[in-house]
């Protein structure tokens, strides 16, 4: 047997914010931290706390001088306008704060470790603090200063690891990953998004010299058309490449509840896609991504966290779990009513629908060679 799952997180999630108006200025990992403790899910036996990762860690894919400047910026709480065009920090939603260079870091250190400890042996570890996929070599982009996908992919290969499958969920296109291994035969990487959505990328021809599927997927996007492309598209492909290790992206910004994207998915959906890929690769790597509600977030990354156990998910929480949820906020939505479900509840209602003759092409390029 395998050992039990492992999660890796980090106190500096807490209270390290991106600025109150941001949209990551809101609690993630550590709502889902103290929902999964709640619930009794999260033993310390089963926890690892985060190491940073190191300038030399972090230069495996980045460029040396931008890690400098990263930590630089961190230093001085500045970044003067050469700098900030050259590396694309401090603007365009990549702003300098107080942790900027301690919290990606954070978040590369334990994905680089996770990944160190997945080729020592099979398994599973889960680090919804991971997932920033759209860093570039040598610029932040799209709220990533570092890309600890493609870091943790980097640690497999270099431990031995022979094959590495990349599976992106988010609703926005994993395009730094995709970039990092384009034309590589070692590593596949598969992403489904909106079709149209920043950052414009992964039109489905896209293939990235052969090491590339791309599942672009219009608004609306329900739990009927997310079973048919997984089952149709996405097991078959990674079945053909039969991989050593998977590494899942899953962004929860393709949820119904989240601001950021047009895409209608309940958390049940994310729930039954890691079942199906559960069984694919002795090794399995799971990491958070984007995600804009925190009730949303909270909700979707607790429930993976029970579905890689094996936990039954409970139809209504507990009077610990539902604090955990009620002591959350949302700034940029004061406004708007909660609904009473975020708070009492962890699955979400399925929203199911017709699969769309589009999504059923989709489906048949991304198989054609």
């Amino acid at each position: 047997m395998s050992p039990r799952p492992v999660f890796v997180g980090s106190e500096i999630y807490r209270a390290s914010r991106y600025g109150t108006t941001h949209p990551l200025g809101i609690p993630r990992v550590s709502a889902v931290m103290d929902l999964c403790r709640a619930l009794g899910w999260l033993p310390d036996s089963a926890f690892l706390d985060s190491p940073v990762a190191t300038p030399d860690q972090l230069a495996r894919f980045h460029d040396p001088a931008y890690v400098a400047a990263v930590m630089d910026a961190e230093r001085t709480q500045r970044i003067d306008p050469e700098a900030s065009a050259r590396w694309n920090i401090g603007r365009n939603g990549n702003p300098v704060f107080g942790e900027v260079f301690r919290r990606p870091a954070t978040s590369c250190g334990g994905t680089i470790r996770a990944a160190a400890l997945l080729a020592e042996r099979d398994g599973i570890v889960h680090v919804p603090a991971g997932g920033t996929h759209h860093g570039l070599r040598d610029r932040a982009s799209g709220f990533c200063y570092f890309n600890d996908p493609v870091l943790g992919i980097l640690e497999l290969l270099d431990r031995g690891v022979g094959r590495v499958a990349y599976v992106d969920i988010d609703a926005h296109h994993g395009d730094g990953v995709e970039s990092a291994f384009a034309g590589a035969d070692n590593v596949l990487t598969i992403s489904i998004h909106e079709d149209g959505r920043w950052p414009y990328s992964g039109a489905l021809a896209e293939r990235a010299g052969g090491s590339a599927r791309n599942l672009p997927v219009p608004a609306g996007f329900n739990d009927s058309e997310m079973r048919y492309l997984v089952a149709t598209a996405v097991l078959p492909l990674l079945a053909a490449f039969r991989p050593d290790a998977l590494v899942l992206q899953c962004g929860a910004d393709a949820l119904a509840d989240d601001p950021m994207s047009g895409l209608g998915l309940s958390n049940r959906a994310y729930f039954e896609a890691v079942r199906a890929f559960m069984p694919l690769a002795p090794r399995l790597l799971v990491l958070g991504g984007g995600g804009y509600n925190p009730w949303s977030v909270a909700r979707c990354w607790s429930g993976i966290w029970a579905i890689l156990n094996g936990f039954d998910l409970p139809h209504v929480l507990p009077a610990d779990a539902e604090a955990v949820l009620r002591g959350l906020s949302w700034n940029r939505r004061r406004s708007e009513p909660r609904p009473e479900a975020w708070f009492t509840t962890l699955a979400d209602e399925p929203r199911e629908g017709p699969v769309r003759p589009e999504l059923r092409h989709v489906a048949r390029m991304t198989l054609e060679p």
